[in-house]
């Protein structure tokens, strides 16, 4: 059995960079496509430059965040175990350059942000080199082999928190249950939203005593989102939108979507004459294709970032920028959650709720299940089965107020009755620090 992790380690490096080469040029393509990747780009290969020496004799939490979400939820972790745990040095590894944008523009100075490496042998043992890390956090179910493989070696305790594990995951985790049941064996301690991610955990291998349900990060998480930042309200009177005009927010949403609320939009403005449409792709760098595609509709589109040549009222504002959803989420008369209608998975819905606004989505809301259910219990979203459900009823809650405000009011309840997961998630963590 000893022997069984080292020919799986052993294997899982021969093959990797064969599989590495095959997708390398998908991969720089979306690096490129999504803008700013020269600086840092080393980092991917576990070249840290000063940092080695800035960590040296240093006591290091290392927390992991893949993306935009799970590095604000990093963020708010850091504030508060450095609120107990001061004399530490944190290092925030992310993977987007999205997610470094976030963690460059919330981290104190002292906390450095760093892109984590391809997962290959060498890139990650010199990462290991350059941190050196006391312990690791994973946000989300972040599981690298590698990563997991060099802190067993080094002794270094790895914890996972605000784990989900979607039926696809889990499912994906289970077939391939030689390779990552050892791995989840090996965690120190694991927080889950639910009992159910909690079953999911033990089965794949973590023993029951680790495992705490501490319930979503994200309803903590989207509260703090949503401070400061952009004033919406004054873009769109910019746009010569009028301030009573009502507003339909499209937020991360997927390909077929936004093309879909075009053309449905001239029928809602049959009832509404000055209904506005703003569309927040999910992948801001699809914008170029989305102006093309959407030419068809005969619409007048205005990109965010072209908003200064504008010379008369758009229909449509296309959101071509990151990081200010949340802002046109607080402008919203009406909200539709994106990936729900013509994808799979689905986008965050407790984004607008924590903001009081009324929501709704398609069918495909997988990856927050737990959280929509707890919606629609609330009565505190809508959700349609299809394109005709969702012209419709987009077309009445325009023309409710009453519904729109009792729906708003009560998404905003169920976020206020699940906040705390990030207190308690830092309570288990000191748990684990202080017996370092």
């Amino acid at each position: 059995m000893a022997k069984r992790p080292g020919r799986m380690r052993f294997l899982y490096n021969i093959l990797f960079p064969i599989f590495l080469l095959i997708a390398a040029p998908f991969y720089f393509w979306k690096l490129v496509r999504r803008g700013n990747w020269i600086e840092g780009f080393a980092q991917r290969f576990g070249a840290y430059g000063e940092l080695r020496q800035e960590m040296k004799g240093e006591r290091v939490l290392w927390l992991h965040a893949v993306s935009v979400g799970e590095a604000n939820l990093a963020v708010r972790l850091v504030e508060l175990l450095r609120e107990e745990f001061g004399d530490w040095r944190y290092v925030v590894s992310t993977t987007t350059t999205t997610g470094m944008d976030v963690l460059r523009s919330k981290l104190p100075d002292s906390v450095r942000a760093v892109y984590y490496p391809i997962d290959w042998l060498p890139f990650v043992k010199s990462a290991f080199r350059t941190i050196d890390p006391s312990a690791i956090v994973l946000v989300e179910a972040e599981v690298w082999p590698n990563l997991f493989w060099e802190a067993n070696r080094s002794g270094v305790p790895l914890n996972l928190v605000n784990a989900r594990l979607s039926d696809r995951s889990f499912e994906g985790y289970s077939r391939f249950g030689f390779l990552f049941r050892p791995l989840f064996e090996s965690l120190k301690s694991v927080g889950v939203h639910n009992e159910i991610d909690a079953d999911r955990v033990g089965k794949l291998g973590s023993p029951r005593e680790i495992i705490h349900v501490v319930g979503n990060m994200k309803f903590d998480g989207a509260a703090e989102a949503g401070k400061g930042g952009l004033d919406a309200g004054a873009l769109l009177n910019q746009l010569k939108v009028p301030e009573d005009a009502p507003v339909l927010v499209a937020g991360s949403t997927f390909e077929g979507e936004e093309t879909l609320l075009c053309e449905l939009l001239p029928r809602w403005r049959e009832a509404y004459p000055s209904l506005f449409l703003v569309l927040v792709p999910r992948h801001f760098e699809r914008a170029n294709t989305l102006m093309d595609s959407l030419k068809s509709t005969g619409l007048n589109i205005v990109r965010r970032t072209e908003i200064e040549l504008v010379e008369s009222r758009p229909d449509v504002l296309l959101v071509d920028t990151t990081g200010e959803l949340n802002a046109f989420y607080e402008v919203a008369t009406l909200v539709f959650v994106g990936k729900s209608l013509t994808a799979q998975g689905g986008q965050n819905p407790i984004e607008p709720a924590v903001l009081g606004k009324p929501v709704i989505f398609g069918p495909f809301m997988q990856n927050f299940r737990e959280v929509v259910k707890s919606l629609l219990e609330a009565e505190g979203a809508v959700q349609v089965v299809d394109e005709a459900g969702l012209a419709h009823k987009i077309d009445e809650l325009m023309g409710d107020s009453t519904q729109r405000e009792a729906l708003g009011s009560a998404a905003k309840g169920v976020v206020e009755a699940n906040k705390g997961a990030t207190q308690r998630t830092a309570q288990m963590l000191e748990q684990t620090l202080r017996a370092l």
